[in-house]
This record gives structure tokens, sequence and C-alpha cells, in this order.
């Protein structure tokens, strides 16, 4: 299971930057860069897995990564996909963790801890630009705040380097 969050945790980064891409297409920078540092966040997340299957003497397992969607019905569209992934993401962390409960395997449950509190964000974050571009609606003015606000995401900052040395 654990090779399988890892390559999900890629494909997850692969759909961001198709995001990025769609909100470039759009002249949308702001949400472009929010979902530029999204992928990052997302690379993290696969290699705190990455990291953790080698710390228990496992195998990498890399997997083609399926390509990801790149057009949107909407610019709200593209955010409710962005949500709804991440409650797919959530869940999966989830599964992890009753199997990992079940096995008592103490390191992955620690592990996941983290990944606990942090999907409770990445749901809260896009859910919230979700509603606000709902509450938005045509107002252009709003969208381009919004993207302006989005825009000032500060950098995502890497795991320090110690957790990804062998």
């Amino acid at each position: 299971m654990m090779n399988d969050q890892l390559n999900f945790e890629i494909y997850s980064a692969y759909i961001y930057l198709g995001m990025a891409a769609y909100f470039e297409d759009l002249n949308l920078g702001g949400m472009a860069h929010w979902m530029e540092l999204q992928f990052f966040e997302e690379f993290n997340h696969a290699m705190r897995f990455y990291r953790h299957i080698f710390e228990r003497g496992g195998r990498v397992d890399l997997r083609e990564i399926k390509k990801p969607q790149k057009d949107y019905a909407s610019i709200i569209d593209a955010w409710e996909t962005a949500y709804e992934h991440e409650k797919l993401v959530t869940s999966r962390i989830y599964k992890i963790g009753e199997l990992a409960e079940k096995e008592g395997d103490r390191a992955a449950l620690t592990m996941l801890n983290w990944f606990y509190t942090e999907q409770v964000e990445e749901e809260e974050k896009t859910m919230t630009i979700r509603d606000k571009l709902k509450f938005i609606g045509d107002n252009i003015p709003g969208l381009y705040h919004l993207d302006q606000e989005l825009g000032a995401r500060p950098p995502v900052t890497p795991p320090p380097a110690e957790s990804f040395a062998p």
C-alpha cells in the first residue's frame, strides 16, 4: 500500500501541474502559481512515502503515471476537482492507517499521523477557494482579487534534507 500511495502522490502532483497549465491558459497567474506550489507540495508528500519505504527495508516500485486532466468546464470546476481529489487522498491515507493499525505497524502509524493533519489542511484550503469562487460568481473584480490573493502564496518549504537521506 505504501508504494501505491507513493505513486498516487506523484500522480497528485501531476494533477496540480495540469491545473496550473489550465490557469496559465486563462491568464490567471495567481491560481497557476498556487497550483505550481501545490505540485511541489504533493511531490514532497511522495518523498515521505519514498523515504518511509526505504527506512523500513522495503523496495520502491515506481509505476507509470497517468496523464492528468488539463481542461475543465470552468474555473470553479477545476477547484471542485482539486477538492474532490484531496478527499480521495484522505480516504486512501485512512485506509493505509487502518491496515497499519490492524498489523500493529507503529512506525507507519507515526508517519501517517503527519498526513492526517496535512489532509485536513489540504481539504480545507481547496474547499475554501472553491467556496470563494461560488460566492464571487461572475464578478470579474472579485475573480481578479482572488487570483491576486492566491498569487501571494509563499513557496512550499520542503521537509529537512535529512528526512530524505539514507
